[in-house]
């Protein structure tokens, strides 16, 4: 009898690349592969890459690198943005079978024809509009309980520092109605929360002449699943009418992931952003005054060329003032094929300027996280319990993403339950 075959996940980046890598891992598992974790000798490698940054893209690399050396004689099939926009420099590894980019361009840059490419099924542009449809869910321990659904892919928005535009294409999306049979899929399975994703989330319709307001509306009417999130949302795209559905509670959570970059209106500018500071202020009051607990993440970038010490203040005392739950800080890093990268070199910012204002807005974050969790305190709370922490215990997410952990209860796990918080 043969051995079965077995295969390994490595997913970098972004949660719409974690449903891409989990349908990819169901396809290999329905024919008959056995998943392994990446750290034991597997008969193939997928890793999918992320290039949203210059430390993204070193990353990718040292994961082929990585299993190279656990096994050289593997399939190792590298997909995802980085394979796409950084094709000649992980070309040049030694021992790559598949380099596949994201597809939207039918761009396959290398296969070897020994590879059972049937099995390795990688290509969004195979897929109706070029879009790959995408969900986890089943995989492991944690998608049993929450799921990360794809619901759009590409940008038309041109930010001057931002890759994924050029590694993604252009903003697009399958209907509503795809949308909520792929819902109820992930239902079916027992999964209570679904995580909606996309590159520009809130951008949905634009293929379809539909809106997100109306997929959340469509999304409410699928039975099973108790809880939606929203991953991200553009400050421009959230509507007051989006707050408000939210605000008004299940199955949508008080969650919001928005990025800001900068608080000053020239660097936005010179960033292409579409908003002012204004608006991003307006939509966070709006939140806070229809939900007082609800969790607020920003991203915001530092150092990007021209941002002065002001403009470096003025963001940070914004973010001070609003005072958001959480900040993903990202220092500024030239990326190849970007506008930004044709700015004067007399623009940058020294790396010594970049670490110092990324490790301020990093303190920062830790100054408002821990104050949102003492906000919260005695309240109570609904909790979605996943499964085992290394050290026995279960742990679960607050409806407002705040990580609780308990003695372990089987009987808890997927059930959401109500906690005070201590």
């Amino acid at each position: 009898m043969n051995e079965k075959k077995t295969f390994a996940v490595i997913t970098l980046g972004c949660k719409l690349n974690y449903a891409e890598s989990a349908t990819i891992a169901r396809d290999f598992m329905q024919q008959g592969y056995e998943k392994i974790s990446s750290s034991k000798k597997a008969d193939v490698y997928l890793i999918n890459t992320c290039s949203v940054t210059e430390h993204a893209d070193k990353k990718s690399r040292q994961a082929i690198r990585k299993v190279l050396r656990i096994n050289p004689s593997a399939h190792v099939v590298v997909t995802g943005c980085s394979a796409q926009l950084r094709s000649e420099s992980l070309g040049a590894i030694q021992g790559i079978s598949s380099l596949i980019g994201t597809g939207y361009r039918d761009r396959i840059v290398r296969a070897t024809s020994d590879l059972e490419a049937g099995k390795v099924y990688i290509s969004p542009s195979e897929t109706e509009e070029g879009f790959f449809r995408a969900y986890s869910a089943g995989e492991n321990n944690r998608d049993r309980t929450r799921s990360f659904l794809k619901v759009q892919d590409g940008c038309d928005y041109r930010c001057t520092y931002c890759t994924v535009p050029l590694a993604r294409g252009r903003s697009r999306n399958i209907p509503i109605a795809d949308v909520v049979c792929q819902a109820r899929e992930i239902a079916s399975k027992g999964v209570k929360e679904i995580v909606l994703t996309g590159v520009n989330t809130g951008d949905f319709g634009k293929t379809t002449g539909e809106s997100f307001s109306d997929l959340l509306d469509a999304l409410a009417t699928v039975p099973g699943i108790d809880r939606y999130r929203i991953s991200s949302i553009e400050p421009n795209l959230l509507t007051d009418g989006i707050i408000e559905k939210i605000a008004r509670g299940k199955p949508f959570l008080p969650h919001f992931h928005i990025p800001l970059q900068s608080g000053s209106d020239p660097v936005l500018k010179r960033m292409g952003r579409r908003y002012h500071v204004a608006l991003f202020a307006d939509k966070m009051k709006t939140i806070h005054s229809l939900m007082p607990y609800a969790f607020t993440g920003i991203d915001v970038i530092t150092g990007f060329p021209g941002e002065s010490e002001e403009d470096f203040i003025n963001t940070y005392n914004l973010l001070r003032d609003l005072k958001p739950s959480y900040l993903h800080v990202f220092p500024f890093s030239v990326r190849p094929g970007t506008h930004a990268a044709s700015f004067p070199a007399s623009e940058r910012i020294r790396d010594g300027i970049i670490t110092g204002r990324a490790r301020k807005l990093g303190e920062l974050s830790d100054m408002l996280h821990r104050d949102f969790i003492l906000a919260n305190k005695g309240r109570q709370e609904e909790v979605l319990f996943e499964g085992k922490t290394r050290d026995g215990k279960m742990h679960g997410y607050t409806r407002n993403y705040i990580r609780i952990e308990r003695p372990y209860q089987r009987s808890l796990i997927n059930r959401v339950v109500d906690i005070i918080l201590e």
